[in-house]
């Protein structure tokens, strides 16, 4: 990693020292990748070593959730997550720092079945409602919570209604929000059948949020959690990539899915595809468009 300056150490350097109670003072100041979202990097003194968030102090809400997130997480006694060392922002910048953690990525099938156990632990952990006790985020896009007894209502009012309008007000009308009004409509058909519990969800798990540690931990981060069905995690979980085939077995093994998982796994694919799509531009636009589609021909052959 290439040394650095930045003109927030200052202040991260103040933060640290009251969160932790020692004299520490940065020696080293290095880029970090992943930040596609924040500008991220690592700071030390030579003992300690700690991972940063930093934004505008327009993201300090973004960054509280964060924190919430990964607390919530830990608590659940699932996976490993990055201990929230100090949070804040001034006039100028917002942070989030972060313990710092030797990871890789999931490679060997004992490690993705070690994942899918934490994970089934994870999503035993229930609440009493569907959502989450306030709004938080999903990247960067705001995310609607509150609680409520009905996840089908949920998901259409609180998950895809927010993404069509926001796709509609960024310029993609047209055959997707038509889709979409037809879409809206028809999710309760999907769960005539399927009464899902209020699992505590990850939100975004995605492979690019989950590692290993050095010691071979299974550890997440950067969640967007709330109380939802699991299948939502396993759907986002097979996007951009997935994870490795003995995690899907293992967790199957473990608590195995509902028949018509892979139909509503369309449907949670598609929130993160509309997010995608209003995050980062068009060429997200033919697979939300060819998910909506799909998703009102299989609900129509339902029907007759």
């Amino acid at each position: 990693m290439t040394e650095m300056t930045h003109p927030a150490l200052p202040v991260l350097e103040e933060a640290i020292r009251q969160a932790t109670g020692s004299d520490f003072r940065p020696s080293l100041c290095a880029a970090a990748g992943g930040g596609c979202i924040s500008e991220t990097f690592t700071i030390g003194d030579g003992r300690q070593r700690y991972f940063v968030k930093l934004g505008t102090a327009a993201d300090a809400s973004l960054f509280s959730a964060e924190a919430e997130g990964l607390g919530a997480i830990a608590a659940s006694g699932s996976f490993r997550t990055p201990a929230v060392i100090a949070q804040g922002s001034d006039a100028q910048h917002a942070f989030l720092v972060l313990e710092h953690l030797e990871l890789r990525a999931l490679a060997s099938a004992a490690e993705g079945a070690a994942f899918a156990e934490h994970l089934v632990q994870l999503h035993r952990t229930l609440g009493e409602h569907f959502g989450w006790r306030h709004d938080n985020f999903i990247g960067r896009s705001p995310q609607r919570n509150g609680e409520g007894d009905n996840w089908s209502a949920f998901f259409v009012d609180r998950r895809l209604r927010p993404q069509f309008e926001m796709a509609k007000a960024k310029g993609f009308g047209g055959e997707l929000q038509r889709q979409g009004e037809r879409l809206l409509a028809r999710v309760p058909a999907l769960f005539l059948d399927y009464r899902p519990q209020p699992s505590l969800l990850h939100g975004d798990l995605w492979h690019g949020n989950a590692a290993v540690t050095a010691a071979g931990e299974p550890t997440v981060f950067d969640p967007a959690v709330h109380y939802g069905d699991r299948e939502a995690d396993l759907a986002m979980s097979e996007l951009f990539g997935g994870f490795p085939s003995a995690f899907y077995a293992a967790y199957r093994s473990a608590w195995p899915l509902n028949e018509d998982y892979e139909q509503r796994k369309l449907l949670y694919s598609l929130y993160h595809i509309l997010n995608h799509l209003n995050l980062f531009g068009r060429s997200y636009l033919r697979e939300a468009l060819r998910l909506s589609t799909r998703l009102n021909e299989e609900l129509s052959l339902r029907r007759d």
